[in-house]
């Protein structure tokens, strides 16, 4: 053997190393075993080792010109449009005194926000802290980091939890929220993350698809399909991803994470023949991920199909991972009224915004 093989297999075995120790970091979360695996496996959208879309697969370009494409143009092309040239405007408010005779939304960019229902408070995919393992991979807009942790109402009666993305789920903020957070519900084998980072098991509930939870006091909370998927590690789609339908006595709310158009929405409105907001997601899209997030063009067509009164959008207005301008989607946001008739509202970051509900139905 000579000195250079042996050298190479000397390297070769401490990246080994280094990357298995690495991935045992907590904020990769846990796997899903035991129990849990056992009732992954015996969910219907669930085969060959991983969950699956209702629609087609995800589309991506993985050709190996469309990557080096890709890449090349992500870390060379010009970014000049893809953040903020200034900061943006934040407020801050206190979250531990909100009027508890109103349903209040507020939105701290990208995908977390909070919603505080009558005195009810449903936090939504909060990330405070990184959106991904290592934080100098995806930093924040400037001006957007206001909160914290530790600023959340002292009572979090709901986490709820889309999927497991680190731009969604950031194991420093629920691990910093855990002794405030009442319950978490979150897609199927996700809890395994939880478990690992201490959460108590009977406090975390996980549902597939088309299950629900009766969280009490006239809430429930419906799990539904999204076109997407999941993942924080090397595997992809061990964990499911969702939407949620949140009936609650003052109205029901369509929560509807990430993903791409598909025929899930028309049937979701037709299921639920009055919802009274839809949170939808509105930016880091890419034709070549067209599938796993929504195309600017089907975002009314998403709307029309759910029926709500109003609509908020989120996914924008705090990190760029796509390749549109960083304020496109408030461009979207503008043309969706030409596009259906719902209110459409629009939420200043960090603001708390009175949604004004007017009640509704808490029946599908």
């Amino acid at each position: 053997m000579t000195v250079l093989l042996m050298s190479v297999l000397v390297l070769a075995a401490i990246l080994l190393v280094a990357a298995k120790i690495v991935l045992s970091m907590p904020v990769f979360g846990g796997i899903p075993s035991g129990n849990r695996l056992e009732r992954m496996e015996n969910s219907p959208n669930y085969r060959d080792g991983r969950f699956h879309n209702i629609d087609a697969e995800i589309s991506v370009d993985v050709t190996k010109s469309g990557m080096l494409k890709t890449v090349w143009k992500f870390l060379f092309g010009d970014k000049s449009s893809l953040r903020p040239a200034e900061p943006l405007h934040m407020v801050k408010a206190d979250l531990k005194s909100l009027p508890a005779d109103k349903d209040i939304y507020v939105w701290f960019g990208h995908s977390s926000y909070l919603l505080s229902l009558h005195g009810t408070s449903v936090l939504v995919d909060p990330v405070f802290c990184s959106a991904a393992p290592f934080r100098f991979v995806n930093r924040p807009f400037e001006g957007t980091e206001k909160y914290l942790p530790e600023d959340m109402p002292d009572a979090i009666d709901f986490l709820v939890i889309t999927h497991d993305h680190y731009d969604h789920l950031d194991y420093q903020t629920v691990v910093r929220l855990k002794d405030r957070v009442g319950h978490v519900v979150c897609p199927l084998g996700t809890g395994a993350h939880f478990e690992r980072w201490g959460f108590a098991p009977e406090k975390v509930t996980e549902l597939d698809w088309d299950e629900s939870y009766a969280a009490g006091d006239g809430f429930e909370i419906d799990c539904l399909p999204a076109r997407h998927f999941s993942g924080r590690s090397l595997r992809r789609n061990n964990t499911l991803w969702a939407s949620y339908m949140m009936l609650t006595p003052y109205g029901n709310i369509f929560i509807g994470g990430d993903g791409g158009y598909g025929s899930h929405f028309s049937k979701i409105g037709k299921s639920y023949s009055d919802i009274s907001l839809a949170i939808l997601e509105n930016g880091q899209y890419n034709v070549q991920w067209k599938n796993i997030h929504t195309m600017p063009e089907y975002l009314g067509k998403e709307a029309v199909e759910l029926g709500a009164r109003k609509i908020l959008t989120v996914h924008h207005s705090k990190y760029a991972l796509a390749r549109h301008p960083w304020d496109e989607p408030l461009e979207n946001e503008k043309r969706l009224r030409d596009s259906c008739d719902a209110d459409i509202l629009v939420a200043e970051l960090g603001k708390p915004l009175v949604l004004e509900l007017q009640g509704g139905s808490s029946t599908k």
